[in-house]
């Protein structure tokens, strides 16, 4: 008799089950009744036996939602969580998916690779998803994690397998530095629709109000380069004269900087830039002041709580909060009389 097939017996005479119920739990059937299956899994524990050992699709999907685009940021998610399943012999799809937001989970179609007979054995959920598939998935019994800071629409981080960056503190340290440097009219430049840049405007919020400053936002909706250019075009348009501009990531800041330039505005001469997350901050010139996240580590975290729940499906749901980094570089220069805005430069050119 094969050493796989003794242990599966090993397991179904503790667990008082057949070995074909043992090998549909170690195969992550979601038909196994729930108690079952813990009954198995805690039988296999007590023989110090892995079933994923001996499962046949050692595969997790990485499922990029509603994305144009893998990014720098989301290729670092991508290369953290590849490089730990790697570490652990499991293998890691990736799929991009596109879905309307406010689909009910009972309508939502989800990608055949997690629904099939021989779907993945488990889900890392980055990129842009509505609470509705974390429900979906639920329902299914898919073991998965996900990244918190982009879930659109209400749901409660505490119930499942998160791994968030602390953006919120993360921007109000940002805020608070340029505070500290003089500034008094600063604008944050993000699409408050997608919550990745809300979360980063309510720590801005909160530190300008905290300093007793005026919050200012950009009303511009797109997303990325595109949204820091058409941002700044539209400011220097209304007239409009921070001495500080915020942006919710490198990208808009990346754009904001092209449409500075191209409208005679130096920075940080006549404007200081910040941004948030370090995916281009050392690309840019001059280089940029930012938050410095870590997708990197953010990815690996992510794999390990979505094999840690394929593992043991009756662990209690896990959340890790990654803090940021302030990195200063020159796009912020310290105002000495600390004016409540600035005049348009001489050489400024806004047409």
């Amino acid at each position: 008799m094969s050493e796989n097939k003794s242990t599966l017996r090993d397991v179904a005479r503790l667990a008082k089950v057949s070995t074909a119920t043992v090998s549909r739990v170690a195969n992550g059937n979601p038909q196994v009744d729930p108690e079952i299956q813990a009954a198995v899994l805690s039988a296999a524990k007590k023989l110090g036996i892995d079933l994923t050992d001996t499962r046949k699709n050692r595969t997790i999907a990485f499922v990029l939602g509603n994305r144009e685009r893998v990014n720098e940021f989301q290729s670092r998610i991508l290369l953290g969580a590849e490089g730990y399943c790697a570490q652990h012999n499991w293998d890691l799809q990736f799929i991009s998916f596109r879905n309307d937001l406010s689909t009910p989970p009972a309508n939502l179609r989800l990608p055949d690779a997690l629904t099939r007979p021989n779907r993945v054995s488990g889900v890392i959920l980055s990129g842009t998803h509505s609470a509705g598939i974390l429900a979906a998935l639920r329902e299914k019994r898919v073991p998965f994690s996900v990244v918190g800071n982009n879930i659109v629409g209400e749901w409660h981080p505490e119930e499942f397998d998160c791994v968030s960056t602390d953006d919120i503190r993360g921007a109000a340290e940002v805020t608070q530095y340029l505070v500290s440097q003089g500034h008094r009219s600063i604008w944050f430049i993000g699409n408050q629709r997608l919550p990745w840049f809300a979360r980063c405007a309510q720590g801005y919020s909160q530190t300008m109000k905290e300093a007793g400053l005026e919050p200012r936002f950009s009303e511009i909706r797109s997303e990325d380069r595109e949204l820091g250019y058409l941002a700044i075009k539209s400011l220097l348009a209304s007239g409009e004269r921070p001495t500080a501009l915020f942006a919710g990531n490198d990208e808009v800041a990346s754009g904001m900087y092209q449409a500075l330039q191209q409208s005679g505005i130096l920075i940080p001469d006549d404007i200081s830039v910040a941004g948030f997350n370090d995916t281009l901050g050392e690309l840019l010139h001059p280089g940029l002041t930012t938050a410095r996240e870590f997708p990197k580590e953010l990815g690996g975290h992510l794999a390990e709580f979505t094999l840690r729940r394929i593992q043991e499906p009756g662990l209690p749901p896990q959340q890790l909060t990654i803090p940021t980094e302030l990195v200063k570089r020159e796009s912020v220069r310290r105002l000495e009389f600390a004016p409540v805005s600035a005049k348009l430069p001489a050489h400024a050119n806004v047409s």
